[in-house]
């Protein structure tokens, strides 16, 4: 049995770091677009990733086509 554990806790710790990032990347985007619905199922439901990265693909607010990032200046000389 060794060798089925040595395969089984990578995919299983790789599955968990690939959920963590895109849940916390999709409630990101929900709360700052104050979604609160999305939120909390995201918060709730557990899918490895396949909710997030439908919200994150198809349900997540856009922003404006035309919109500029505004540029920061350095005050200091």
């Amino acid at each position: 049995m060794p060798g089925f554990t040595s395969i089984f806790i990578p995919i299983i710790l790789a599955a968990a770091l690939w959920t963590i990032i895109l849940k916390g990347y999709a409630l990101w985007y929900a709360a700052r677009g104050s979604q609160k619905k999305w939120f909390i199922a995201l918060l709730v439901i557990n899918t490895l990733g396949i909710l997030e990265i439908v919200y994150l693909i198809w349900f997540r607010p856009k922003p404006p086509i035309n919109e500029v990032a505004p540029v920061h200046t350095s005050s200091s000389q």
